[in-house]
């Protein structure tokens, strides 16, 4: 589904991402994993259009799209979720979620239909419905982001972070939805720092240390034999 080669990205005069390669077969959630400043947000970024890459690259089921806007990478079949967690705070949730089927605007009964299914995964937005945006507590609002991207139909989804600043029962319920999407078919690039949570839940992991892949295989194998606390602490 989503094959990257190559891969470099600079910002400025210094490289960021360094040549990295990785892929995700339809259906799997392959988590990266690394600590602040190791390039994964960049690496996220790029791939959804909003960095260019200096050097590489990225196809979305056999199409290249590694020149595309974010506007095309949404419409090829990508959505991603930032670890910024930002909402429309003035807009109510329904109105949110509206927003992020504005590519299938003029399909209405399909949005109807992805706005029920979002609701089952979601049932909490469905009873805010009418509630601001920017009322919502932080895991509700990590809910409405994750599921204003489902609105678009995606076959790959990019998550950033998104356990950040959340409350450790709230992330807990976070990774049980991310769970939940993976069991109906989603495919899943997961960026996260919570090594534990990622692991759980995903199928296969790479580990991304100053920009570049220093180790990938299985989450039990990167469990059991990956010295993961030197990657993260640099030991």
């Amino acid at each position: 589904m989503l094959d990257v080669r190559d891969l470099s990205v600079d910002y400025g005069s210094i490289r960021a991402v360094r040549g990295i390669s990785f892929h995700l077969a339809k259906g799997e959630l392959v988590s990266l994993l690394g600590a602040n400043g190791a390039g994964k947000s960049t690496t996220l970024k790029c791939i959804a259009g909003a960095l260019k890459a200096s050097s590489g690259s990225i196809t979305l089921g056999g199409v290249a799209i590694t020149s595309s806007s974010p506007e095309q990478v949404v419409r090829a079949g990508l959505a991603t979720v930032p670890e910024t967690r930002d909402v429309f705070p003035d807009l109510t949730v329904a109105e949110n979620l509206m927003l992020g089927a504005y590519i299938h605007r003029r399909d209405r009964a399909g949005n109807r239909d992805n706005l029920e299914r979002v609701h089952t995964l979601f049932p909490r937005l469905a009873e805010r419905k009418h509630q601001a945006a920017g009322t919502l507590s932080g895991g509700e609002q990590q809910m409405l982001v994750i599921a204003r991207a489902l609105m678009s139909r995606p076959t790959v989804l990019l998550l950033d972070e998104p356990s950040l600043g959340l409350a450790p029962a709230i992330v807990d319920r976070i990774f049980e939805m991310i769970d939940t999407l993976k069991r109906t078919g989603l495919t899943i690039f997961l960026v996260e720092q919570n090594v534990n949570q990622a692991l759980a839940i995903a199928d296969r992991a790479y580990v991304l240390r100053l920009g570049k892949i220093v180790a990938s295989g299985t989450a039990d194998e990167i469990r059991s034999t990956t010295d993961l606390s030197a990657h993260y602490l640099g030991g």
